[in-house]
Parts: structure tokens; C-alpha cells; sequence
């Protein structure tokens, strides 16, 4: 007789670190924090914040602090400790032996995250490209034990280093990945260039990460990405049609979320999609109205389209989730802004106005008397503008339409005011 049994992976048992310098609170950065860890598996069995002036360049928190942590973490079962900064490669190694517990940073866990959300190809090499840049500079080796030796006078001595082999691939396939960005790039600047040459408007989402950019996205276009209660549940871009009420049909965009102190190798890897929004005509800074941190989220996102040079755009704040805000009074705002709930369906219609309301006027509304001979006429008016009535008399078809300045040039002796 043969036993079987179910292997079951339980999550990792995680210790949360913090230390405050006073740029931030760290009650709130260590909730997020959290959110990030339960993101990537992770499960939560304490927390610690420790006050510091500056941060300790061997152990980051101190000897006294790492002690304390050592005792914790034993005393728990702890299997990972994370920490709320992004550590040096001498400050991991040395908490790692005085602890003995798996440390990683919050650069680590984000990119750890990216890599597991990241679908599309673009995605992957994003993500990967950011890992290695990241990963170059903390590696670590064996000295001269695994030396590749040469032959021949002039070769002989300790060689290349295993060390100095690993750093070499990596710069190679770094060199690689920023290659076939630089050629993705370019591919989609041509299509933002095909776009803008057939009058094709786009409006692209942007904002925190876990605001409901997807739930928006798909309430509006039924789009069927993947919207989830976690930070970054989406990773990678997408665009849908979305028709709007004067019958005008845009792009609508979606772009990655964003987060405080991102990464700078995950800005740098993401900035090609990231740059839809400097193209776009009109940009949705979605927020989430119910979170304590409203404000700050609506600061991350004004710097990065600052950086972007996209300030100058028409931008709405979309205040999602207003159904849970009792008041809507004091919400921050930047620009105009519309309260919407995209779960529920709130609002969409004042945020469908408003996007055609900052749009370029390129249509216009007017009355054409068309005669029974131009029937190809309106039949373009029919798929390339909105008919808004239409009827027939002795002398012709009398249209009311809404279509593009272009079209309406073409029929200007036809119009009737």
C-alpha cells in the first residue's frame, strides 16, 4: 500500500521593519508596506519601527534594535524580514548574519511583484531589465576559487573571477534587454504617430496603484482586465475604444500603477509605457477618495506627470470610490475633478461629459438639408458622426447631426444654419 500525501506550500512568515528619519509617517508607510507583502504571498506576524536620525550604515537599524529583532524573530518562527527602504548590499549581508533569517528590501519585494504580474512580453523584459540593474551591483563571489585561468605566457595568475564572469553576462544581457526596449520603443512610436495622424484622440489612466484604474477600465469599456484588491494587480498596458456621448469614439489607455519611493530602475524600465500618458489628449488621474492618504497619492502622480512634462494637458482627478467617503468636501483635488464610483457606476456619465468637455472642439452640431441624390452623404454622417434626427421631406433628407469640422466642410452648402 502506497501513501500519498498533498504538499502544501504555507506563505512566509514575515517581519516588517521601519525606520523613521521623519520624512514620513511610518504607521502609514508600513501599512502599504503590508498591502505589499500580502501582494506577494507573504503573511504578516509583526512589526517593528525603530527612530533614527540617519540610518546606521552597517546594519541600518542599529546593534541594539537588530537584537531585538534577532530575539523576535526566533521566538516567532520567522521565515523573511522585510525592510521599508531600500538596503546596501553590506547592510542586507549584515543583517542576514546577525539575525539568521532571510532579509529582503522594498525595492526587492516590489520588483519580486512586478516579475510575478508582468504578462506581456515588453512586460518581462521590463521587469527583468530592472532585476538585473538592481542585482549588478550586490553580487557577490568566491574570490580566485573559481578563477578561469588562461594559457600561455602572459595569461597565467588568478584569471577571470566567477565574480567578474557573472557581472560580465549580466552587462551583456542588460546591454541586450535596453535593445529590444529601445526597438519595442520605437514600435510604439509609431503607432502614437499613426494615431495622431488619423485624428485617433487618446485619453490615458493614470494614478496610485490599487485606485480601480482596471475596475474603471472595464466599467467603461468592458475591457476584462484583471482587478484585484492587491497593489499592482495589473502590470502591463492596455487600450480599449470608448465612445463618448457626442459620438466621438477615443483610445482609452491604461497605464501601470504607481507608488511612493518607486524604484528609480523601475521608472527608468517603465518609462516607455509610462510615456502614453505624454501623448494623450485628456489625462484621468484616478485617486483613491477613501484612503487617509488622498493627498499624498494625488502629490506621487502630480510628480511623475511633472517629470513626464504632461502638467500642461488637460487633467481631471477622478475621485473613485466615493461611495465609501461620507463627505466629499474636503477631498484634494488636482485640476477639475469628478467624484465617480467605479464598482457601483457612479458619476461615470458626469466623468464621460467632462472628458468631452476637455477634449478638442473638432465636432459641432448643425442641420443639413441633403438632396435625395447625395444618399452616400448621409450615409457617411450615419457611421462617421452621430445622427441625432433625421427627416425626410419633399426636397431632401433633413439631418441633425453632430460630426467633425472636416466632414462638415465637405457638406458646408448643405447646412441649413
Amino acid at each position: 500500500m502506497r501513501e500519498l500525501f498533498e504538499n502544501s506550500q504555507q506563505p512566509e512568515r514575515a517581519v516588517l521593519v521601519c525606520v523613521d528619519f521623519g520624512e514620513f509617517d511610518p504607521d502609514l508607510s508600513l501599512d502599504e508596506l503590508e498591502e505589499l507583502a500580502r501582494t506577494a504571498g507573504a503573511e504578516v506576524i509583526g512589526r517593528m519601527v525603530q527612530k533614527r536620525d540617519k540610518p546606521d550604515n552597517a546594519t541600518f537599524i542599529g546593534s541594539g534594535k537588530l537584537e531585538e529583532l534577532k530575539d523576535f524573530c526566533e521566538a516567532n518562527e520567522a521565515d523573511l524580514l522585510i525592510v521599508d527602504d531600500e538596503l546596501t548590499p553590506s547592510q542586507l549581508r549584515n543583517i542576514e548574519d546577525a539575525v539568521d533569517v532571510r532579509v529582503v528590501d522594498r525595492t526587492t519585494l516590489i520588483l519580486d511583484i512586478f516579475a510575478a504580474r508582468a504578462k506581456s512580453g515588453e512586460g518581462k523584459l521590463q521587469v527583468e531589465l530592472a532585476q538585473l540593474k538592481y542585482s549588478l551591483p550586490r553580487l557577490t563571489g568566491k574570490g580566485t576559487s573559481l578563477s578561469r585561468l588562461g594559457g600561455g605566457i602572459g595569461t597565467r595568475g588568478p584569471g577571470e573571477t566567477k565574480l567578474e564572469s557573472d557581472r560580465r553576462h549580466i552587462r551583456r544581457r542588460i546591454a541586450a534587454l535596453e535593445e529590444q526596449l529601445a526597438a519595442l520603443e520605437k514600435r510604439r512610436g509609431s503607432l502614437r504617430t499613426r494615431r495622431a495622424k488619423d485624428g485617433i484622440q487618446t485619453v490615458a489612466i493614470v494614478g496610485y496603484t490599487n485606485a480601480g484604474k482596471s475596475t474603471l477600465m472595464n466599467t467603461l469599456t468592458q475591457a476584462g482586465v484583471l482587478a484585484e484588491d492587491k497593489l499592482f494587480a495589473t502590470l502591463d498596458p492596455t487600450s480599449r475604444g470608448l465612445d463618448l456621448p457626442d459620438g466621438r469614439r477615443v483610445m482609452l489607455i491604461d497605464t501601470v500603477g504607481l507608488i511612493r519611493r518607486l524604484p528609480h530602475h523601475l521608472v527608468e524600465a517603465f518609462k516607455s509605457t509610462l510615456e502614453e500618458a505624454v501623448d494623450a489628449t485628456v489625462i484621468l488621474n484616478v485617486c483613491d477618495a477613501s484612503s487617509p492618504e488622498c493627498a499624498e497619492h494625488l502629490r506621487v502622480t502630480s510628480d511623475l506627470l511633472a517629470e513626464l512634462n504632461c502638467l500642461n494637458k488637460p487633467i481631471l482627478s477622478v475621485m473613485n470610490k466615493c461611495d465609501l467617503v461620507p463627505s466629499i468636501a474636503d477631498l484634494p483635488t488636482l485640476g477639475r475633478s469628478v467624484m465617480i464610483s467605479a464598482k457601483t457606476g457612479e458619476g461615470l456619465d458626469r466623468l464621460l461629459d467632462a472628458i468631452v468637455q476637455e477634449l478638442p472642439q473638432t465636432r459641432r452640431q448643425v442641420k443639413l438639408l441633403l438632396p435625395y441624390s447625395e444618399s452616400a452623404a448621409a450615409a457617411r454622417f450615419r457611421t462617421e458622426g452621430k445622427v441625432l434626427s433625421e427627416d425626410y421631406t419633399p426636397d431632401g433628407v433633413l439631418l441633425e447631426v453632430i460630426a467633425e469640422l472636416r466632414l462638415l466642410d465637405e457638406y458646408k452648402q448643405y447646412m441649413t444654419d
